[in-house]
């Protein structure tokens, strides 16, 4: 125990910066998601995230939302266990075949209004894997997509203007697409 003790004081902390993201953008682009939740909801958004088959790149950059730097429930958004709690589905990577019924399963399962988002170019397009005897390729081959976020992985700046193009139906971002108005 002591070895490992002394180890650790000898190396330090070992950690990478922050990413080079404005803070003062970050807290503007917050406050705005926050005032898009309230306006639409008058309460937080619930999201429920799916991982239908990724390499988890883009899994990564969604679960780096809920650590201290980016915080997002502080702008009132929460990710919920159950879709029959959710306003939004978030999905990452290409809908796998043994994910497809899962996935209709949680979309069936979720109140109305209800908008789906996907994160990540194999989400978008299908990305390398496209459509094959193990993929369905691309999120909107199975459910209909809102709101795609491009990018491989997308960064969480990214995602937070995703969610806000989906509550406003207008993509400020040039590449993130409003798919459909719902």
């Amino acid at each position: 125990m002591l070895r490992i003790l002394a180890h650790i004081l000898r190396t330090g902390i070992v950690t990478e910066p922050p990413p080079a993201t404005d803070d003062a953008t970050l807290e503007a682009l917050g406050l705005e998601l926050r005032r898009a939740i309230d306006a639409r909801f008058g309460r937080s958004l619930a999201l429920r995230f799916i991982d239908a088959g990724s390499c988890n790149g883009c899994e990564l950059e969604v679960h780096a939302l809920a650590n201290p730097y980016y915080d997002l429930e502080r702008f009132g958004v929460g990710f919920v266990a159950s879709p029959r709690h959710a306003d939004a589905l978030l999905i990452t990577g290409p809908v796998s075949r043994h994910m497809e019924t899962a996935l209709r399963r949680t979309w069936r399962a979720m109140p109305s209004p209800k908008f789906v988002i996907a994160a990540g170019q194999c989400a978008c397009d299908g990305g390398e894997f496209g459509v094959s005897y193990a993929s369905c390729g691309a999120v909107e081959n199975v459910l209909p997509v809102d709101v795609k976020i491009p990018g491989c992985p997308p960064a969480p700046d990214d995602i937070i203007r995703g969610l806000l193009a989906a509550l406003n139906l207008t993509a400020e971002n040039p590449h993130i697409r409003v798919s459909r108005i719902g």
